[in-house]
């Protein structure tokens, strides 16, 4: 993929590797799991390295359809390595590693695409490293490259891919267009057809702004490609249709496909105009340079329009291409997270470079986007020296303390101290009028996130994991004859991936309970790890203080066995908790959980 045939070069893509590391790979595995998704993700990895099934995901004791099975292959890689117990104690790092890995090469495609092919006869080797660090600061890429969930992996499949196949039409030699083809066929096993969706729209609405289109489709070699991704995505999907049938058919393509893309799915509702405004805060501080090199694409490409353009100074006319493709498939779908914005975010970086390149001169554009750019620094500099107006304002249950917390952990005064020496220093740089000034800005915000990152993912794990992690080890400690498992009000499925249980997640309403009491007796779950004994006298209960309030549980005779954060353990009698369900329905409240339209695990 990447031929290190020079040295400048091989100097270009050492510093991209090395600003990468520091980003995406360092303390990756020092904090616990983040509820709610990743413990889903990486308990479906686990269970496939140790259980010996890597066909089916499966997570607490049911199938899990909502994405294929690539992300948990690869975390399943390093779940199987040997000591894996003792090197990854959290289970992090293992879970984490695909994710931080893929936007790690990703990082590198970029700067070695914008070395190898400079752009309007730039010939500094800085340009390549502005790209690849505005893809890798990105608050997003930041938060979605140390997560372990599958958006950074098709981020990074789906990004090498695209480029692969810009490289491919840009090339002079006739080598075969093989390695764009895979790439996709890897993302399309981590999201499904989503991925073959983006790279269609993006490289047809490429193709169709160039002369030569026919030419360029022909490099690409679209038949025989696409024959290659069809036998690296596609097996999977036919096996696991042969072997579930209907229920991976209206589970994956139904519910987490179509159904999410039109229709609103977990309440993640919002407006048509919602990917403008997280294109705006996934660029930030440096947001301004990327409209403005969109806008330095569309004057490029008017011109280049009325002229003869060679398709190797097109890098930024395919990256508008890619970045408006995501953009409108996105904000037609009906459910919108911040995390579809990720596919966007390599070609957002690539054309902040084009307007790092525009602005090396001096003029007035220069000094205009530069205040702009300061004055946000200044923005985020007084909202922290003013952070007592909003920090009150802080009501997280799960962290009733955050607010004083992130005061006496030193959290706030170093976000200060960060953000005022950022604005100073790029004051100092704008009146020396420095034509490197967004380098040198980079490099501090490098080494300021990972100062100012590290003690927020502590008090973060500290405050809201930590309690998890205890109350797993004593329900390990003192759980007596394979008692039954359940888990009341805040659903955390960590608890299942430390505890390694079956556990029962229900909501703290009357409806609540009467759905523990009948799905004790009728959904009987069990995996390789956990065979619960559901005839057993009594049952462990995990309940947050908000729900253990509630009049409901309350009521129901049990024991108190330990508590840590805002988290009690309990032991309830079957016989008690089936008593109190039966007064409920009596009273006229009627189980649910049968037709419940929400994530199940």
């Amino acid at each position: 993929m990447i031929f290190l045939n020079s040295k400048k070069r091989l100097i270009t893509l050492l510093i991209v590797l090395v600003c990468g590391i520091i980003i995406f790979i360092l303390g990756l595995g020092t904090t616990g799991l983040v509820d709610e998704t990743p413990p889903l993700f990486a308990a479906a990895a686990r269970s496939m390295s140790e259980s010996g099934d890597w066909l089916t995901p499966k997570v607490n004791g049911i199938f899990r359809f909502d994405k294929p099975p690539l992300i948990y292959w690869l975390m399943g890689f390093f779940y199987s390595l040997p000591k894996n117990e003792i090197w990854d104690s959290f289970g992090t790092l293992s879970a984490r590693l695909p994710s931080a890995l893929a936007s790690l090469f990703l990082m590198l495609m970029i700067g070695d695409t914008l070395f190898c092919w400079p752009q309007k006869s730039d010939s500094q080797f800085l340009t390549p490293i502005v790209a690849s660090l505005g893809f890798a600061l990105s608050p997003l890429i930041i938060i979605w490259s140390r997560t372990a969930v599958s958006d950074a992996l098709l981020t990074g499949t789906l990004g090498i891919s695209l480029l692969l196949f810009w490289r491919r039409m840009a090339s002079e030699k006739n080598d075969q267009c093989i390695s764009a083809w895979v790439f996709l066929g890897f993302a399309i096993l981590v999201k499904g057809p989503v991925a073959f969706v983006l790279a269609l729209l993006t490289i047809t609405s490429f193709l169709f702004c160039q002369k030569n289109w026919k030419k360029l489709l022909s490099k690409i070699n679209p038949k025989k490609g696409f024959l290659i991704t069809i036998l690296i995505s596609i097996p999977w999907y036919i096996l696991e249709l042969l072997k579930e049938g209907k229920p991976f058919w209206d589970n994956f393509f139904g519910y987490h496909n179509f159904q999410r893309y039109t229709s609103v799915v977990n309440n993640h509702a919002e407006p048509f105009w919602f990917f403008l405004y997280i294109m705006i805060l996934a660029s930030l501080p440096f947001t301004p340079f990327l409209y403005h090199g969109i806008f330095k694409t569309f004057e490029d490409f008017y011109k280049s329009s009325k002229e003869s353009c060679n398709v190797t100074e097109t890098l930024y006319t395919y990256s508008f291409c890619w970045l408006t493709s995501v953009l409108i498939f996105f904000s037609l779908s009906a459910t919108k997270l911040p995390s579809y914005w990720l596919p966007a975010i390599p070609a957002a970086a690539l054309l902040t470079s084009n307007s790092f390149i525009s602005l090396k001169k001096v003029n007035k554009s220069y000094s205009y986007f530069w205040v702009v750019n300061i004055l946000i620094l200044f923005g985020f500099s007084i909202a922290f020296f003013f952070s007592n107006i909003w920090l009150s304002s802080i009501n997280d249950p799960e962290m009733p303390n955050l607010a004083s917390d992130l005061i006496s952990s030193g959290i706030i005064f170093k976000a200060k101290l960060l953000f005022s020496s950022f604005t100073l220093f790029a004051i100092i740089l704008f009146s020396l009028k420095s034509r490197n000034i967004l380098v040198y800005l980079q490099i501090l915000l490098l080494i300021g996130q990972s100062y100012l990152m590290s003690p927020i993912r502590k008090l973060a794990d500290t405050s809201r994991q930590l309690p998890l992690r205890n109350i797993s080890k004593l329900i390990l400690d003192i759980r007596e004859g394979r008692e039954t498992l359940a888990m009341i009000g805040i659903r955390k499925p960590s608890l299942h991936y430390y505890s390694r249980q079956i556990v029962f997640y229900e909501p703290n309403t009357e409806e609540g309970l009467i759905n523990l009491s009948e799905r004790l007796n009728t959904d009987r779950r069990e995996n390789y790890e956990d065979q619960p004994d559901y005839e057993y006298k009594s049952l462990l209960v995990v309940i947050d203080e908000y729900s253990a309030r509630q009049q409901q549980w309350s009521k129901i005779n049990h024991k108190k066995l330990g508590k840590f954060g805002i988290y009690n353990l309990w032991r309830i009698q079957k016989s008690d908790l089936n008593k109190y369900s039966r007064l409920l329905v009596k009273s006229g409240y009627k189980s649910d959980w049968e037709n419940r339209k929400v994530e199940k695990f």
